[in-house]
Parts: C-alpha cells; sequence; structure tokens
C-alpha cells in the first residue's frame, strides 16, 4: 500500500527525528522478551510474550480467511485486551482497521462499514447482549467473524488460531487505522491515522509527566478513538508500561482499580473524571499511587481540576488537541499550578502553532483571539473519502483549521475560549457556551454543566443549561443568576432555562452529547417566550 503523506513530508518528520521506523507491533516484540505484564482487563491479563504471540496467531488467522493486505476491517468491541489484541493482529495482517466505538448504534455502524467499504465486520458472538451477527446484518457488512480469547488463546469463528507463514505487516506510514468523530453532530467522519502520527504522541507525555521506569497507567477512554488510541494501544508499547483497561466506564468501578492495582498515570476525559468525583468511593479509596492524570476532548473546567488534585494530590495534564489535529499545546508537571489549571498548556513548538483572525491575517504574535491553526507532525492526513469535508479542514496551503478559538499569553500558555461555532446568537449578541460554562460551573454546588441554544422566534436563540449538581437537588435559576450577579457576568450571557439531571448524556467516545442536549431543548421548551 502507498503511503498517506507525500513523501516530502515523511522525509521531513524523519530528518526532524519527529517520526521513526518502527511500527507498534516491533514496539510490542521489544517487550516480548520478559514477562513483564502489558494489560490488566476484565477478557484478560497477558503478558506482553503473550500479547505478542497472539496478535501474531490471530494475524494469520485472518489472512486466512481470506482477507488482502490492505483491506478495511470494522472492529466492534468493547474495551479490554481482545481489543488491542485485535488492532495489533490487524496491523502485522496488512489489514486497516475501522475502529467503531463500543455503543455505536446499528446506523452509525451501517454508515461507517458502508464509507470505508469494509471487507469484514469483527465482534464477538455477543456485542453487549445482542447477538453480533445481527448487528453485521443489519451494517450490510460483506463479512461477519467473530473474534474471542477463550482459555488466553486467540480464536477466530470459535477456532484455535495457529501459527502460519510470513505476514505483510503495514509501515508506520502507511493508513494503519480509521478512526470515526464521535458523532455528536450529523454523520460521522473517519479520520485517517499512521502509526507514526499516534506514536507522536509518546515523547510528549513523557516528558509533560516525566514518565519513571515502570509506571501503571489506567486507561478509561473507549480505544477507537484518539485518546484511546494514544492512551491504551500505542504510548504503553513505546514505553513497556502495564496498563488497566475497562470493558465500559463506570466511575466507581475506575475508583476501584486505580486503588487495587496502583495506577500512576491515568488517562481519562473529563466528564469521566467528574462523574469520578462524584462517586462516595472517590472519599474513602487510597488514590496515593495517582501521580498524574491526562485529560481533555472537551472542556476541563477549573474547578474541578482543582478538586481532583486538592483531593488526589495528583497533577491534571491536559493535551489540547483533535483527533484530527493531534496534539496542539500541552500542560506539565512542571508548569505552576494556575496555568496548568487553567489554561490548555504551552504549543508544541514542531506544531507551529498560529491564531489567525476571520480574515486570515496570523494574529499569533499578538496573543489573538483566533482560529487555532496547525501544521505539523501531529497532524492526520484528514479525513477518508471526504474531499468536502478536507478542503474545510486544511488551507490550501496544507495549515489545518481546527475551529477553536484562542489566545496565548505573555508567558505562552494557549486558552481556547470557545469553538466559532460555539456561539448562541441571542438577540444579536453572541452568547459563548464554554464561557457560560464555566461561570455556571463556578457555583459550588454544580458538578457538570453544558450550555447550549434553542430556536427561539423572537431572539433568535435562547441560552439553556443543563446541570448535575453535587447533591443531586435542584437549583433553580433564580440561584443560578444570584450568584452570575455575584461574580459580575453580563446579564445578556445569564441562562434562561435550566434543567438538573442526574447525569448528563454521552456519545460513543465518551465525550458530553451536546447534540442529545440541543434536541431536548428543542422538545421541552418548545414555543416558551423567553425570560426576561
Amino acid at each position: 500500500m502507498s503511503d498517506v503523506f507525500a513523501r516530502e513530508v515523511i522525509e521531513r518528520y524523519y530528518d526532524s527525528g519527529d517520526w521513526t521506523a518502527e511500527t507498534v507491533a516491533e514496539l510490542v516484540r521489544r517487550h516480548a522478551t520478559t514477562d513483564r505484564t502489558a494489560f490488566i482487563a476484565p477478557d484478560a491479563t497477558l503478558t506482553w510474550r503473550q500479547y505478542d504471540d497472539l496478535s501474531t496467531r490471530l494475524a494469520g488467522a485472518l489472512v486466512a480467511a481470506g482477507l488482502l493486505p490492505g483491506d478495511r476491517v470494522a472492529v466492534l468491541l468493547t474495551g479490554g485486551a481482545l481489543t488491542h489484541v485485535t488492532y495489533l493482529a490487524a496491523q502485522k495482517a496488512g489489514l486497516v482497521t475501522v475502529g467503531l466505538g463500543p455503543r455505536a448504534g446499528d446506523a452509525e455502524v451501517a454508515h461507517l462499514v458502508a464509507l470505508t467499504g469494509a471487507a469484514a465486520l469483527l465482534t464477538r458472538s455477543l456485542h453487549r447482549g445482542r447477538s453480533g451477527a445481527e448487528i453485521a446484518a443489519r451494517a450490510g457488512a460483506p463479512r461477519h467473524l467473530v473474534v474471542d480469547m477463550v482459555d488466553d488463546a486467540a480464536t477466530l469463528d470459535g477456532f484455535p488460531c495457529q501459527e502460519t507463514g510470513p505476514l505483510r505487516g503495514l509501515g508506520p506510514d502507511e493508513l494503519f487505522f480509521l478512526n470515526s468523530t464521535s458523532g455528536t453532530t450529523g454523520r460521522p467522519k473517519c479520520v485517517r491515522q499512521t502509526m507514526n502520527v499516534r506514536k507522536y504522541f509518546g515523547p510528549l507525555a513523557a516528558a509533560a509527566a516525566q514518565f519513571g521506569p515502570a509506571e501503571v497507567v489506567a486507561s478509561l477512554v473507549p480505544a477507537p478513538y484518539g485518546f484511546g488510541l494514544w492512551s491504551a494501544h500505542v504510548v504503553p508499547a513505546q514505553y513497556g508500561f502495564t496498563t488497566v483497561l475497562v470493558e465500559e466506564f463506570d466511575a466507581a468501578s475506575a475508583v476501584s482499580l486505580i486503588e487495587r492495582h496502583r495506577v500512576s498515570v491515568l488517562a481519562a476525559v473529563t466528564s469521566q473524571f467528574v462523574m469520578m468525583l462524584r462517586t462516595p468511593e472517590f472519599a474513602t479509596a487510597d488514590l496515593s499511587s495517582l501521580r498524574v492524570m491526562f485529560t481533555g476532548g472537551e472542556k476541563v473546567p477549573y474547578e474541578r481540576i482543582a478538586e481532583f488534585e486538592d483531593r488526589t494530590g495528583a497533577a491534571v495534564l491536559q493535551f489540547y488537541g483533535s483527533n484530527e489535529a493531534g496534539p496542539i499545546s500541552v500542560t506539565s508537571v512542571a508548569d505552576p499550578v494556575e496555568p496548568r489549571r487553567r489554561t490548555g498548556g504551552r504549543p508544541v513548538p514542531a506544531m507551529n502553532v498560529r491564531l489567525l483572525a476571520p480574515d486570515g491575517a496570523d494574529v499569533t504574535d499578538t496573543g489573538g483571539p483566533g482560529q487555532v491553526a496547525v501544521l505539523g507532525p501531529g497532524i492526520t492526513p484528514g479525513y477518508y473519502e471526504d474531499g468536502a469535508a478536507n478542503a474545510q479542514l486544511f488551507r490550501p496551503d496544507g495549515w489545518m483549521l481546527t475551529g477553536d478559538i484562542a489566545t496565548i499569553s505573555i508567558e505562552g500558555f494557549l486558552t481556547v475560549t470557545g469553538r466559532a461555532a460555539d456561539f448562541i446568537i441571542r438577540g444579536g449578541h453572541n452568547v459563548s457556551a464554554p464561557a457560560v460554562e464555566e461561570w455556571i460551573g463556578s457555583h459550588p454546588r454544580v458538578a457538570q454543566v453544558a450550555v447550549v441554544g434553542v430556536p427561539d422566534e423572537t431572539l433568535g436563540e435562547r441560552v439553556c443549561a443543563y446541570l448535575v449538581t453535587r447533591d443531586g437537588a435542584a437549583l433553580t435559576l433564580d440561584d443560578l443568576r444570584e450568584h452570575l450577579a455575584g461574580i459580575g457576568v453580563t446579564k445578556q450571557n445569564w441562562p434562561e432555562r435550566v434543567a438538573v439531571w442526574p447525569s448528563l448524556p454521552l456519545s460513543t467516545g465518551g465525550k458530553l452529547d451536546k447534540a442529545a442536549l440541543r434536541a431536548d431543548a428543542r422538545t421541552r421548551w418548545a414555543g416558551e417566550p423567553a425570560s426576561a
């Protein structure tokens, strides 16, 4: 298969040392000479030697089943060791993995199978209580293959996988993975990934967290998405760390795993660690082993970061970036406390971060605000088979546009102030949803908040706030407004509707599902006049 980047791009990043010739399979093989533990998971605990052997055997079985180098294979599995064995097997067999979120619905699976032209859908015989064969049939998959591990042996369609001849594995600059966007708006797109693009996170994470030689990592993020891919599949292989996995996220169980396995590095999206803070178990568990938590993927509230750090002693770090752009900036254990908690960290030098005004003028030197644009070794080749989306993502000169609005302080810290599209236009006034979320989140009784707009015939849009409270009790609109008035928030930015829920909905990628909230707001408050 051909490389997905131009040859001059590949040569540039090899010359700079940002990319290397090692594949993930070669990284795993390097650790397979020992009996150190690679994964602790609900379905199996595997050493690096077992991980390497099982993935090789499954790769041979996939080739024997008639799959050809370059074929796309869609993988629908809940979290666990089998997921990573299957991903690595596909790489060894020369196959491109289409990573499907474990909670993806039938329509999403069908869309992604069709979009990528997947030659087969791989599932367990039962996926989240449903027949894998039924899911494959509803998705219109050309073939359905059943993968599993029985007594620590990989099986395909019920038969143990055996040793085979030489395999044509994928190279570090070939397309190896297609992960979907989390699908919060419209149909999900597929982001093309190479191993070198995902490996680029490794040294940055190591420097930010000051990795020691024997970290124990827990990744709570669904594996197919960008965060899960680097935190659970790639970075542990680069450094040989033991990684604790979950089948599906549960806040109380996650706290227990950190305590039981003495986890030192945690990877969790914002909504996950906020839910962990709310569990009774968090207050009593011994989490003294935890040194750092990498988080992100959505707005990270200052108050929740401070609470997590104060209660655990761990440093909360974040990569600001995206599935498409890779790492743009990162906070570090060496950063002062306030910028570590309040900003997205210092821009990654090799990513050549720029801030662009609406007319395209470069306003980086003045600190912005401006739309973040990047050009560097962490960006992906873009979307799969979607020229229109790629034309919006990339400028003609190759710079990738993120859609995020940010500033860069004199001290060099980047702060995302909103999305170019995440504004609620109320009576001609632009209301920044992230800003309102931050103000509401400072209320002492608010554990989690999401702000969305709902259409209004008179004002265009109204501001609606969805909350989770710490005590589960109601919080009225008057309560919120009193707080916002007290901290000096302009009345034009106050919410006009509030709903208190036990929890906020999550997308298939584990992020806050604002599309679901907008749909609820349209139904819940349809036709109601805006309050004064």
